[in-house]
Parts: structure tokens; sequence; C-alpha cells
């Protein structure tokens, strides 16, 4: 799955893959409007990137990690300019955090939970740098409460580790 010459089944399965995740961010506003719930708060992007880092190859998470912020941006002006850019550098420090730590340690649930952890860090580092300094406001660096975020961390990680499992 993850070799570096793929089949032609890897490749039209990956381009769904991709295609799906494009059209999933595309429809997140329409249905959080159905289900009367903000599916922002639990990460749609994040979700479509632990999706790709689980069952896709790296070259791909990295393409996802790049590309769904900019997409929802494209589409919808959402996020905001300078957000998309911290949030497609979150997500891609995500994949390399989650590589180079899985590589030194071959623990995919301390991998994973550890890059979503710095990555968010980071994130919101930069965040606060944009905000307080660059646009003289402070307010909103932390908008999904910590605990979701917690939450759909532990999460997206016990996933991960059980596909893996799965795998070995």
């Amino acid at each position: 799955m993850h070799s570096s010459q793929l089949t032609i089944k890897q490749t039209i399965g990956y381009l769904l893959f991709d295609t799906l995740a494009l059209l999933f961010i595309f429809l997140v506003p329409a249905i959080s409007h159905l289900l009367n719930f903000p599916l922002y708060l639990i990460e749609p992007m994040r979700i479509v990137l632990i999706l790709a880092l689980a069952h896709t190859t790296r070259r791909n998470a990295y393409i996802i990690a790049l590309t769904l912020p900019l997409f929802s941006y494209l589409i919808s002006a959402h996020p905001v300019f300078y957000k998309m850019l911290l949030i497609s550098g979150e997500l891609t420090l995500n994949v390399w955090l989650f590589y180079t730590i899985f590589g030194k340690i071959r623990h995919r649930f301390v991998a994973i939970l550890s890059s979503i952890v710095l990555s968010k860090a980071l994130y919101y580092l930069a965040k606060f740098v944009v905000l307080a300094l660059i646009l003289k406001s402070a307010d909103g660096i932390v908008a999904t409460p910590l605990y979701i975020q917690a939450a759909t961390t532990v999460v997206f990680s016990v996933y991960l580790s059980l596909v893996y499992k799965k795998e070995s």
C-alpha cells in the first residue's frame, strides 16, 4: 500500500479518495445545515487527512494536507486567506511529524497523537502571531473548545492505530 510503485487500481482508488475528499469538504456547510450541527467542531479536514494517512500513500497525504484548505477557500472563501495558509501549514506539518515520529519510535498511536498535538500547538502559536502581532487582535485564537479537540485527537489516533494494526 505504501510502496513507490502504484498499480492502476491503486491510482484509481487514490484519485477516487481525493475526489470524495474534495466533495466532502465542499458539502460540509450543507451537511452541517442539514444536521443542525457545526461539523467544523470535529475537524473535517483532519478527518480526511487521517483517512489519507491510513488508507493512501504518504505523497497523497501531503497532497490532501496542502489542497483541502485551498479548495475550501476557493469555493467558499472560508477559511479566510491567512487562516487557510495556517491550516495548510498545520496539516502538512501533521503529516511530516507523523512519519518522522513513527520512523523513530515505530509506535503508530504515539506518532499520530504526538503529531496532531504538536502541529496544533504550532498552529495556535502561528495564529497568535498573526492575530496579535500583525492584525493587532488576539480575539478568537481558539475557536473550537479544547475538550472537543482533545476528544477528536484521541479518536483519530485510535482509528489510525487500529487500521495499521489490521494491516500488520
